[in-house]
């Protein structure tokens, strides 16, 4: 939950650029591309990809199902989510700031509900199916994810950014960015 914290921040600074967008027609194209890479990389590949490796997995094991259960709603819910991300990124390449604008507008609104979802009933239910043990073997599962496939540094370097978006568009930092690296990429 200490990532959504850290993803709810750039969601807030993405905010403010489709607003400015919406508005005024502008976008701060390195801005906005810094937003689709933090998206690309910390939100999908860092905290989706160990989602979908190793959390959803290890509750179907425990008798959830995907078809028409929270797993495949929530993967779905990714799906949709790349795909506005790629649209975004499509938008800043043809300098199209109105199209950046809905693009983002939706995927706001879509990671927003997702979060809440997770946070109040996919990691619910988790925590009510995985023993003690079942949460350490995933904590570590994470950690080799995070190490194997993002990097080292990656995390911080994404931390970084997040923090740097917000100063640019006067967004509050989370409590939880601080907290973040003993929740992601191996950090303790």
């Amino acid at each position: 939950m200490a990532e959504h914290r850290v993803i709810e921040q750039v969601l807030n600074v993405l905010e403010k650029m489709a607003d400015r967008a919406e508005a005024d027609g502008t976008l701060d194209k390195q801005d906005a591309r810094d937003a689709v890479s933090f998206f690309r990389v910390f939100a999908d590949q860092c905290h989706h990809g160990k989602e979908e490796a190793q959390l959803f997995p290890a509750m179907e094991a425990k008798g959830f199902p995907r078809q028409g259960g929270p797993t495949g709603v929530m993967i779905a819910e990714h799906e949709f989510g790349r795909a506005a991300v790629r649209a975004m990124a499509e938008a800043i390449e043809q300098g199209a700031a109105k199209a950046f604008a809905r693009n983002a507008c939706g995927y706001i609104e879509l990671l927003r509900q997702h979060i809440q979802k997770e946070d109040h009933c996919l990691f619910a239910m988790a925590d009510q199916a995985f023993t003690p043990a079942d949460q350490e073997k995933l904590l570590v599962a994470f950690e080799a994810v995070e190490r194997d496939h993002m990097g080292a540094g990656t995390h911080e370097k994404f931390l970084r950014l997040a923090n740097d978006l917000a100063d640019r568009y006067g967004v509050a930092h989370t409590e939880a960015n601080s907290l973040a690296p003993h929740c992601c990429c191996g950090q303790h």
